[in-house]
């Protein structure tokens, strides 16, 4: 199978701002924001991607702007990785959220947060795991098991993804970091994905493309790790 690339979208106006922005119209990139989004046309030249895939909302389409413009990609738009939709929660100062009884839930057993009059934390992960997986395949059938593609989405929705790449139970995943513009990389196989980078904020990632498999070495194809936790390549 291929290689995703899960990028959270760059900094925006929303960001630190106090408030649960959720799907809200008008948040952007700020300027930190959009020189992040520059600068992963650098970050990622030696991996050569062969599709992006974003979340509808602005921020992410001007995350993946630059990018898409220096490799001529078009971005496809997937409504199953948009931001939580956080109902009557969205727009409101996290400050006034702290006391609410479901706040508890949010950060302690998150697989049974139900936003009012929005959507739980365990459907946003059903749908993003679904939307994931189905892009991979896609593209795997279109480019080959040593293909890279691209992911831009939210930080919820990223950490919901790497819990169950990771193998952990949805109330774990308020342990996952995931900063804006950071990747973390995940190669999924016919029976287990295997993660190979997480909340990357560093230099230039072309250690995440698959390496052509030797004749007699195949495992992560099949699905089995390397026996001493290193493929020694």
């Amino acid at each position: 199978m291929a290689t995703v690339v899960l990028l959270r979208h760059a900094r925006s106006t929303a960001n630190n701002s106090g408030v649960l922005a959720g799907r809200s119209e008008g948040v952007h990139l700020d300027e930190s924001g959009r020189a992040q989004a520059a600068g992963l046309v650098d970050r990622l030249a030696d991996v050569s991607l062969h599709a992006i895939v974003t979340s509808p909302l602005l921020r992410c389409a001007q995350t993946v702007a630059p990018l898409a413009e220096a490799r001529a990609l078009t971005p496809v738009t997937e409504e199953a990785l948009a931001e939580v939709d956080y109902g009557s929660w969205t727009g409101k100062a996290i400050k006034d959220l702290l006391g609410e009884p479901l706040w508890k839930v949010v950060q302690q057993h998150p697989s049974a947060a139900v936003f009012p009059d929005g959507e739980g934390l365990a459907a946003v992960q059903a749908r993003a795991v679904a939307a994931v997986r189905a892009h991979d395949a896609r593209v795997t059938a279109e480019f080959g098991d040593r293909a890279v593609w691209l992911l831009c989405s939210h930080g919820d929705v990223i950490k919901a993804l790497l819990a169950d790449a990771l193998g952990q139970h949805l109330d774990a995943f308020q342990r996952i970091v995931v900063d804006p513009a950071s990747v973390s990389v995940v190669r999924y196989t016919e029976t287990r994905p295997f993660v190979l980078r997480m909340n990357d904020n560093g230099g230039q990632l072309s250690g995440v493309v698959p390496p052509e498999p030797k004749p007699d070495e195949d495992l992560e194809r099949a699905g089995e790790a390397t026996v001493g936790g290193s493929t020694g390549r």
